[in-house]
Order: structure tokens, then C-alpha cells, then sequence
């Protein structure tokens, strides 16, 4: 995930790559990601255990050198993967993207929609403009573009279909203060994972989602100092390692397409979420 966006207004060839050795899915085909947010956090963590796995990766981001860097951890493990920037947001990167993907591996089986960002915290009434709208640009309009194209994708491709894996959040549940912007998409990412386990059942397309409390990530490092509570205080909150995410994405990745993780909670187990605050 990328860093927070900081504004606040107050009141005023088919193709190559294919290892020996790789793991397949049907039809004997190597299976290919595409991760988006891949250079860092639960994105770089989820892109190295899909790559263990043995999915040839299309690592998406907006910054080239974490995504090479990863390309390059996963390249001297024995993977395959290539990096590609990327702004989510954007109409035209995004089928740039997928076009990519599709030129270099000849297919595409799993998209994890990871990408995100939030804001510095601040109330409602002082949120500016710009900064709810770069929110919702990569958290919301990002994962459908993204849908979009995997759809046109995976639709056409054969054998036919794939799956979809969209972060949620606990946030998609309960709201944090003073993050409007953040709350709002990830609750809206929900009705997109539903709408598109809806319509990909004509195409053997699954879709689910994975709503993740309080990964040790950038995002996070405030935690140990402390977070708002619902109550007005300021607590320290536990973290787990981004990489039990990951693993709970491997498995969601594993299944066949008859079967679906439709929604899954994976999160710091002493975190202030199941209780009143």
C-alpha cells in the first residue's frame, strides 16, 4: 500500500516466462497474478507468497523501484515476475496494465485488488475536497477498474475464468475516527465484491474479500505511540505480521473456482475490534 495522503482543510506472445517446475492450475497452465500495491506491506508480503506458490506475478504500483526490488527477490528464489508502475486509478494504466500482463504471460487467473491509501486524520468538516477524492481514486474506482479489465480478461481467455481477491478492512465493518474517506471506500468495496461475485458466476469468475485489522505495515507505525479510540482516548493497539495476511491470500488463491472464500477476517487476535469501544 502506498503512503497516506496528507491533505487536510481546517474549517476555512503470449507468453514468455513460463519456469520449469511451476505450479499449474487447469489445463496444465502456469497460473499468473496480478498484485496491485506490490511494492510494500501486505502487497509485497502477498506478491512473495504467491510467487512460492508458483504464480508468475504482475507486480502493479506507483513507484518502479519497489516493484523491481521485488521482482528481483522473487527472480532469486527461483519465481517469475515482472514489474510494472502503475497508477490504479487511472483508466488507461490500468488496461496498460492488464494488456502487459496478458503479453507477458498469456493470461491472467488471480487479480489481488491491494492498493490503497489513506489520509491524515481529520473530521468531516474539514476534510478537503481533493483529499476525499484521492482516496476514493485508488480504494474505490482503483479495485473496479482493475475488475473491469479482469473481467474482459478472464472471460476470454482459455480454460475461462479466474478469481478476484479485494482488501476490505476491518474498517469495512466498524469506522475509525477521523478517517472518512478510508472508511467510506473500504464499506463500498464490499458491495463491489459482492456485485462482482454476482456477475462473474457466468464466466467462472470467483470473487471474495479479505478484511485485514492491524498488519505490522507503513500504515500502521503509529500504533505502538496509539490510535483514537471510539471513545476520544488515544491507545497503543497490538499489530501482526503482514505475512500472515499473506498467507491467508495463498489460500483464498488456492481454491478451485468451484469453490470461494466470500469473506474472511484475518487480524491482530488482541486488537480492539470485537467488543464495544
Amino acid at each position: 500500500m502506498v503512503p497516506a495522503v496528507r491533505w487536510c482543510r481546517h474549517t476555512g506472445g503470449a507468453g514468455g516466462g513460463e519456469g520449469e517446475g511451476r505450479a499449474e492450475g487447469r489445463a496444465g497452465r502456469p497460473r499468473v497474478a496480478v498484485v496491485t500495491g506490490a511494492g510494500s506491506g501486505i502487497g509485497r508480503a502477498s506478491a512473495l507468497a504467491l510467487a512460492a506458490d508458483g504464480f508468475s506475478c504482475v507486480l502493479a504500483g506507483r513507484r518502479a523501484g519497489p516493484l523491481e526490488d521485488v521482482a528481483a527477490e522473487i527472480a532469486a528464489a527461483g519465481g517469475d515476475a515482472v514489474a510494472h508502475a502503475c497508477d490504479v486509478g487511472a483508466e488507461a494504466a490500468v488496461g496498460a496494465l492488464f494488456d502487459a500482463a496478458v503479453s507477458r504471460f498469456g493470461r491472467v487467473d488471480l487479480v489481488f485488488n491491494n492498493a490503497g491509501v489513506t489520509m491524515a486524520s481529520c473530521r468531516i468538516e474539514d476534510v478537503a475536497l481533493d483529499a476525499w477524492s484521492a482516496v476514493v481514486a485508488t480504494n474505490l474506482t482503483g479495485p473496479f477498474l482493475c475488475t473491469r479489465e479482469a473481467f474482459r480478461v478472464m472471460k476470454a481467455q482459455e480454460p475461462r475464468g479466474g478469481r478476484i481477491v479485494n482488501n476490505g478492512s476491518l474498517s469495512a465493518h466498524v469506522p475509525r475516527p477521523g478517517a472518512v474517506a478510508y472508511n467510506a471506500t473500504k464499506h463500498a468495496i464490499t458491495g463491489l465484491t459482492r456485485s462482482t461475485s454476482l456477475e462473474g458466476r457466468r464466466y467462472g469468475i470467483a470473487c471474495g474479500q479479505i478484511d485485514i485489522g492491524n498488519a505490522a505495515t507503513s500504515l500502521t507505525s503509529d500504533m505502538a505511540t496509539g490510535r483514537e479510540q471510539a471513545d476520544g482516548e488515544v491507545r497503543p493497539e497490538p499489530t501482526m505480521d503482514a505475512r500472515d495476511v499473506a498467507r491467508a491470500v495463498v489460500y483464498m488463491a488456492s481454491l478451485p473456482l468451484e469453490a470461494n472464500v466470500q469473506f474472511m477476517t484475518v487480524m491482530a487476535t488482541a486488537m480492539p475490534y470485537i467488543g464495544r469501544g
